[in-house]
C-alpha cells in the first residue's frame, strides 16, 4: 500500500512530498497533534449546530488520514493537517456536514489511491460529487500550465453550476494552502498568489464572503510582492498607537451622537482597512502610504433600514460629506446580495474617514454572503437566496460557450470583478455593470442580435459615440440597423467578456467562412491536376469514410484545414483514392511538407529562421513575435499560422490572440538552450526626487540587464513615471528586476507592461 501511495502521488500542484516510513508520519506527536486538531474542528461546528452528529465525520477523517498516510507538507507537518485545516475553514463559513466531509476528503481521489465510487460507496452520492467537483483534472493531457488552469477552473465553474458547495470547498482548500504558502519555493509562491488575486479573491467577493476575500487579499500581496508588503506593514506599525486611539475616539463620538438621536443599540466598530486595500488605493492614485488619508473604516450595524438612513443623516450632520464618495447599497444591492450604505466624510483632526452602516442582518450576509442562508440539516439554500445569485448561472452559461481556455479566464476574470455601475433602460429597469462599461456591452447584455446590429446609442436622451463610458444612473437606449454588423475595432470598445465574446464569434464565423472558400478552392484544384472530380467523393460512404480517418465532424472543416496549411490537399486523395497517386509520377506531401510551402514566401525572408520557439514537427519556419504582448522566454505561448509571414507568437493571455481562429492555431514552446534576450516593457512609478533614476538604472546593470529605451515624466503631484524598455533572457530574470526595482526607496511601484 505505502509503495502504492508514493507511486500515485505525484503531488502536481507540490504541495505535499512523500517519506519512505509512513510509521514516522503518524507516530507519536504528529498523531496527538491530528486528534487535537480533529478536536478543535468539532468545537467549532458545536459553536453553530449543538446537534451536529459527528459519525460521519469520524469516518472521514480515518479514511482521510490512512489515504495520505505516508506524505508530509512541504512544512513538515502530516498532510492530513491540510485536510482538518480546510474543514475548518468551512466550520468558520457554518457550512452543513458534508461540506466539512467534503473538506477532509478533497484530495483524496487525487493524491492518493482512492476513488471517486469508494467516496461514494463510503460517504454518499452528496459528498462523491463534492469531491468530484473540487478534485482537479489530472487525467488529462494539456499543451501548457496556462491550459491546465484555465481547465481545472473550467471544470470547478462548471461543477459550481450544480453544487455551490464546491467553489465554498474550493475557497477554504485555497486559503489554507495561503496560510501556508511560506513553505513553498518562491517562484511558485509569487505564481500561486496571482492567481489568487487573480480569480479567488473576486470570487470570495462576489460569493460575499468578505473576511475571506480580505485575508486572501493581503496573503497575495504579502507573496507576490513581498518587499511593498512589508514596507506597508512597517508603516502601518509604527502608527499604530495613534491610529488605535484616534479609533476608540471617533467610536466614542458616534455612539454619544447615536444614542443621542434615541440609536442607543447602534454597535460602533472602527478598524484600519486592511493591507491590499491601503496598496491598491496607492496604485490607482499613485501616490505613496503617507498621502492616502482615508486608511481607517467604521461600521454602524443598526436594527432597521430606516436606522441605517437616520444614522447617515446623524453623521452627515455631524462632519462633512466628501462629494462623490456616498454609496447606497441598500437601494441598489450588489450582485453578490451586499447591502450597505457607504460614505466618506471629514472626520476629527481634518483626517478623511470612511463609515459603512448596515442592519446585523446586512452584516451577516456582508462577512458569510451566500454561506449566511445555508440550511444546516437539508445542506442547501433556499430558493429566493438562488434567485439573488443568478449571476453565477450567467457566469456558467457564459463560459461554456468559450472553448479557448485563454479567453475562458479571460472572460472569467473580467466578470468575477463585481460591477458598480447602475444604469436603467427605456422601461426602467436596472442593469448592472463593471467600470468602463459601453453602450456596446448594454446592448450584447440586452440581446446578441441587438448587440450586432448595434449603430449608436442614446444616454439619458442624447446621442452618444459608443466608446462612451457609463456613469450610475444613466438611461440607455440603444439604436440598431439592420445592415450593420461587429468589426475588429469594436474589441477596443467593449468591455464585458459577454460583449467580448459574442464579436468574436462573429468575426471567427467571418473568418471561417472565407477559409472554407478558399480551402475548397485548393481541394478541387488539386483534385483537378489528377483529374479526379472532388464532388464525386465528397458525399456519402467516401465522405464518411475521409471524416472518420481524419477525425473530424463535417466536409467544411477539412476544407478550414486545408486554407490554414494544417491538412495538405494530396492527403485527401491518399484517403478518397490511393490508386491515382500510385499511377502517378508524382509523390504525395506529407501534411508538414505542405505547411512548409505555405510558409514558402515567409521562410525565403531569411536564411536562418530558427529561433528560441520550437514548432511541433516542423523546421525552418519564419517565426515572429507579436508586438501586442511582446512575449519573453518562459511565458505561457501559443502560435498562430499567418500565410506569408511564417507563425505568429502571442503570450496565452494576450487579448488579441483571442480574436484568432483556432483553426489556425500550432503548438509552439521556447527552446531550452536559447540565449537571445527578448525585449520587455517596465514601468515603474516613483517619487519624482534626483538620483532615483541612477538608482533604477545601477540596478538594471547590477543584474547585467541593458536598457534598450527609456522615457520618463514627471507628474503634476510630484511623482515620476519610468517606462524601460530592458534586454531580458526569460521570465524569471525579469522577475528578479521587478523585485530589485520595489526594493528601491522611493519606488511606488514596478509592473510588466504586456499589452
Amino acid at each position: 500500500m505505502k509503495q502504492k501511495v508514493q507511486q500515485k502521488s505525484k503531488f502536481k500542484k507540490n504541495w505535499a512530498v512523500n517519506i519512505k516510513s509512513p510509521i514516522i508520519a503518524y507516530s507519536g506527536i504528529w498523531k496527538k497533534k491530528a486528534q487535537e486538531a480533529l478536536t478543535k474542528l468539532k468545537e467549532k461546528i458545536l459553536l453553530y449546530y449543538p446537534q451536529a452528529d459527528f459519525s460521519l465525520l469520524d469516518k472521514a477523517f480515518e479514511f482521510s488520514r490512512n489515504a495520505h498516510q505516508g506524505q508530509l507538507r512541504r512544512s513538515g507537518d502530516p498532510y492530513i493537517l491540510h485536510p482538518i485545516g480546510v474543514a475548518e475553514v468551512l466550520a468558520e463559513m457554518h457550512l452543513d456536514m458534508d461540506s466539512i466531509v467534503t473538506g477532509l476528503l478533497h484530495d483524496t481521489v487525487e493524491d492518493t489511491l482512492a476513488k471517486i465510487e469508494d467516496i461514494e460507496k463510503n460517504f454518499g452520492p452528496v459528498v462523491a460529487k463534492l469531491v468530484d467537483g473540487v478534485t482537479k483534472i489530472s487525467q488529462m493531457s494539456f499543451k501548457n500550465t496556462h491550459e491546465r488552469q484555465s481547465e481545472n477552473i473550467r471544470k470547478m465553474i462548471v461543477a459550481m453550476g450544480r453544487d455551490i458547495r464546491v467553489i465554498l470547498v474550493k475557497l477554504a482548500d485555497r486559503l489554507h494552502n495561503m496560510r501556508t504558502l511560506s513553505h513553498m519555493p518562491l517562484d511558485k509562491q509569487v505564481t500561486i498568489a496571482q492567481e489568487t488575486l487573480d480569480i479567488y479573491a473576486p470570487l470570495a467577493n462576489r460569493l460575499g464572503i468578505g473576511w475571506a476575500k480580505v485575508e486572501l487579499e493581503d496573503l497575495s500581496l504579502r507573496y507576490s510582492k513581498p518587499e511593498i508588503y512589508f514596507n506597508l506593514a512597517n508603516k502601518v506599525s509604527k502608527k499604530r498607537k495613534e491610529r488605535e486611539k484616534y479609533i476608540q475616539d471617533v467610536i466614542k463620538i458616534l455612539q454619544t451622537e447615536l444614542s443621542r438621536e434615541g440609536l442607543t443599540d447602534a454597535q460602533v466598530l472602527g478598524r484600519p482597512k486592511h493591507f491590499y486595500s491601503i496598496y491598491k488605493k496607492m496604485m490607482e492614485s499613485n501616490i505613496e502610504y503617507e498621502q492616502v488619508y482615508d486608511v481607517l473604516a467604521f461600521r454602524i450595524l443598526v436594527d432597521t433600514v430606516v436606522q441605517c438612513y437616520g444614522a447617515l443623516g446623524i453623521i452627515h450632520n455631524l462632519w462633512k460629506p466628501i462629494p462623490g464618495r456616498f454609496k447606497d447599497f441598500i437601494a441598489m444591492p450588489k450582485a453578490n446580495n451586499y447591502q450597505s450604505l457607504h460614505t466618506t466624510v471629514m472626520g476629527p483632526d481634518g483626517e478623511r474617514i470612511e463609515i459603512q452602516i448596515r442592519t446585523q442582518e446586512m452584516q451577516l450576509v456582508a462577512e458569510r454572503g451566500i454561506a449566511a442562508h445555508w440550511k444546516y440539516k437539508e445542506g442547501g439554500v433556499d430558493k429566493q437566496t438562488e434567485e439573488k445569485f443568478q449571476w453565477l448561472n450567467q457566469l456558467i452559461q457564459t463560459h461554456q460557450q468559450l472553448k479557448d481556455p485563454s479567453e475562458f479566464l479571460e472572460s472569467l476574470k473580467t466578470d468575477l470583478f463585481a460591477g458598480d455601475v447602475y444604469v436603467f433602460t427605456p422601461k426602467g429597469d436596472i442593469m448592472e455593470f463593471p467600470f468602463g462599461a459601453t453602450p456596446l456591452d448594454f446592448a450584447y447584455a440586452v440581446h446578441t442580435n441587438v448587440g450586432n446590429k448595434t449603430v449608436g446609442a442614446k444616454i439619458n436622451g442624447k446621442i452618444v459615440p459608443l466608446k462612451h463610458k457609463l456613469k450610475n444612473g444613466d438611461t440607455v437606449e440603444i439604436i440598431t440597423s439592420a445592415n450593420q454588423k461587429p468589426t475588429k475595432d469594436w474589441l477596443k470598445l467593449a468591455h464585458t467578456s459577454r460583449a467580448r465574446s459574442k464579436i468574436r464569434a462573429f468575426i471567427k464565423s467571418e473568418e471561417r467562412g472565407r477559409a472554407i472558400s478558399l480551402g475548397k478552392e485548393l481541394v478541387e484544384k488539386n483534385f483537378k491536376k489528377h483529374e479526379l472530380n472532388f464532388d464525386f467523393y465528397a458525399k456519402g460512404e467516401s465522405l464518411e469514410k475521409l471524416l472518420k480517418e481524419l477525425s473530424l465532424g463535417e466536409i467544411n472543416d477539412v476544407f478550414v484545414k486545408v486554407s490554414y496549411g494544417k491538412l495538405s490537399p494530396l492527403r485527401l486523395i491518399e484517403i478518397l483514392a490511393p490508386e491515382k497517386l500510385k499511377t502517378d509520377t508524382k509523390t504525395s506531401e506529407e501534411p508538414e511538407s505542405f505547411l512548409k510551402k505555405v510558409f514558402k514566401s515567409a521562410t525565403q525572408k531569411t536564411k536562418n529562421s530558427r529561433s528560441a520557439i520550437k514548432i511541433h514537427g516542423l523546421d525552418d519556419i519564419l517565426v515572429r513575435f507579436a508586438k501586442c504582448c511582446n512575449p519573453i522566454p518562459g511565458d505561457p505561448i501559443v502560435g498562430f499560422i499567418t500565410r506569408g509571414r511564417g507563425i505568429t507568437v502571442h503570450l496565452a493571455d494576450c487579448p488579441k490572440s483571442h480574436d484568432k481562429d483556432m483553426e489556425r492555431r500550432v503548438d509552439v514552446e521556447w527552446s531550452l538552450n536559447e540565449d537571445a534576450a527578448r525585449v520587455a516593457r517596465i514601468k515603474v512609478v516613483c517619487v519624482d526626487e534626483p538620483g532615483l533614476l541612477k538608482k533604477m538604472s545601477e540596478t538594471f546593470t547590477g543584474l547585467g540587464i541593458n536598457i534598450h529605451q527609456a522615457q520618463v515624466r514627471a507628474t503634476k503631484d510630484h511623482k515620476a513615471i519610468s517606462q524601460f524598455e530592458v534586454n531580458i533572457k526569460n521570465i524569471t530574470h525579469l522577475n528578479r528586476a521587478i523585485k530589485a526595482l520595489e526594493a528601491i526607496k522611493g519606488v511606488i511601484s514596478v509592473e510588466r507592461v504586456k499589452f
